[in-house]
């Protein structure tokens, strides 16, 4: 049995999404960072950097495997069930080209920017407005070639950044919402990913 350790947050979302896409049973257990839960000694004996997600697979090759980051469970998960990141050849490393310029751009850039335009710093909110409205136009630029990230078919890379978009759309809107509603090959794969049942089921859980 998989046991996924995570939130509400985009990178809490992203392994929800494959595991409803692969259709492997699984068990959540709700990490509440509000209540700094990932601080506790159980949770930092899974994630030794205090942070969601983690992943306790008991059926892994080998023995039980615990991992954290969800850059890694991602391709793990795609890699056990061979789905959603080809095995090998140029098609895979397009796949794991945009799944890293999700994990080192969109996720810190734009979570920069949701921290920032709390506070009363305008000059920093400007950095980051800056950047993530960069970030979006390379997306909306990949995407206009093909139907998905990496080319025509859905992946690991798709859901990396589709929960750090739709947060943006929710929450960033003053910041970002003219850009957003601007691109049209993003809002086109926005619909496309949004509209599979398993990202809708995913996008929805909530603790308790």
């Amino acid at each position: 049995m998989i046991t996924l350790h995570t939130w509400t947050t985009p990178n809490g979302r992203k392994p929800i999404i494959l595991l409803e896409e692969l259709g492997t049973p699984y068990d959540i257990v709700p990490v509440d960072l509000g209540k700094r839960q990932q601080f506790e000694p159980a949770f930092l004996a899974i994630s030794p950097n205090n942070k969601i997600p983690a992943l306790v697979d008991d059926d892994a090759a080998g023995g039980p495997l615990t991992m954290f980051e969800s850059g890694a469970i991602l391709t793990y998960l795609a890699e056990k069930h061979g789905q959603f990141l080809p095995a090998a050849g140029l098609a895979r490393y397009r796949v794991l080209t945009w799944l890293h310029w999700q994990i080192g751009g969109v996720g810190p850039m734009f979570g920069q920017l949701g921290f920032f335009s709390r506070q009363d710093n305008a000059d920093a909110t400007g950095h980051f407005v800056e950047e993530a409205e960069r970030l979006l136009g390379v997306l909306d630029k990949q995407l206009s070639k093909g139907a998905y990230l990496a080319g025509d078919e859905y992946s690991i890379a798709d859901i990396a950044v589709y929960p750090w978009i739709m947060a943006a759309t929710e929450r960033l809107g003053s910041q970002l919402g003219a850009t957003l509603e601007s691109k049209a090959s993003l809002q086109r794969w926005l619909g496309l990913v949004g509209g599979r049942p398993a990202v809708r089921k995913a996008m929805a859980w909530a603790p308790g």
